[in-house]
C-alpha cells in the first residue's frame, strides 16, 4: 500500500477546493446572477413596484414597505460580499483583507416574513424577488462558510464517509444546479 492510499476506516482530509471554486466560472455566474438581481430589483422598486404599492390596502402597504426595505438591504449585503470576492479573484486584495472587510457584511441576519399574514397580499413580482434573493443568500452564506471558516473548525463529514460526494454536495449547496 502506498503512502497515498488510505486504509479502510481512516479519515480523509477534505479537499480544499473552496478557493478554486470561488474563482471559477461558476463564481462568475453567481456574481452575474447577484448583480442582475440587484439591477432588476432596483428597476422594479423604482417603477412598476412603486405603482403597485400605491394600490395596496394599508396592511399590505406596510408589509410592502417593510419587505422592500429588507430586500434592498439583503441585496446590498450580498452585492458587497460578491464584490469583495471578485476583488480577491482579480488580485486587488488578499483573502485575509477580504476576510477582515467581509466582517462588516451581514449575511445570515437578513430575513423576510414569507409566511406572514400580508405575504399573499404583496405583489407577485415583489414576492418572487424576495424568494430569489433568499435563495441567493443561502448559496452565498454556504460559500462564505466554506471560504472563511476558521482553520480549527471541523469540516462536516458526509454521512457516507465519501469525501468526493461531500465536496459535490457542497458545490451544489454553494452554487445550486446550473443547467
Amino acid at each position: 500500500m502506498t503512502e497515498d492510499t488510505k486504509k479502510a476506516g481512516e479519515t480523509f482530509d477534505a479537499v480544499h477546493i473552496a478557493q478554486h471554486l470561488a474563482s471559477s466560472d461558476n463564481f462568475q455566474t453567481l456574481f452575474q446572477e447577484g448583480m442582475s438581481l440587484v439591477e432588476e430589483t432596483a428597476m422594479y422598486l423604482d417603477g412598476e413596484g412603486r405603482e403597485e404599492a400605491k394600490q395596496l390596502p394599508r396592511p399590505a402597504s406596510l408589509a410592502y414597505a417593510t419587505e422592500s426595505m429588507r430586500l434592498t438591504t439583503r441585496l446590498m449585503q450580498l452585492a458587497s460580499w460578491l464584490l469583495l470576492q471578485r476583488a480577491v479573484n482579480e488580485g486587488e486584495m488578499s483573502r485575509e483583507q477580504a476576510g477582515s472587510e467581509k466582517n462588516k457584511v451581514r449575511l445570515d441576519k437578513l430575513s423576510s416574513s414569507t409566511g406572514g399574514p400580508s405575504w399573499e397580499d404583496l405583489p407577485p413580482t415583489l414576492r418572487d424577488l424576495i424568494e430569489r434573493s433568499s435563495r441567493l443568500q443561502e448559496r452565498i452564506v454556504h460559500l462564505d462558510k466554506m471560504l472563511y471558516r476558521k482553520a480549527e473548525e471541523p469540516v462536516e463529514e458526509a454521512t457516507n464517509d465519501n469525501p468526493v460526494a461531500s465536496q459535490i454536495d457542497r458545490l451544489h449547496a454553494a452554487f445550486g444546479k446550473f443547467g
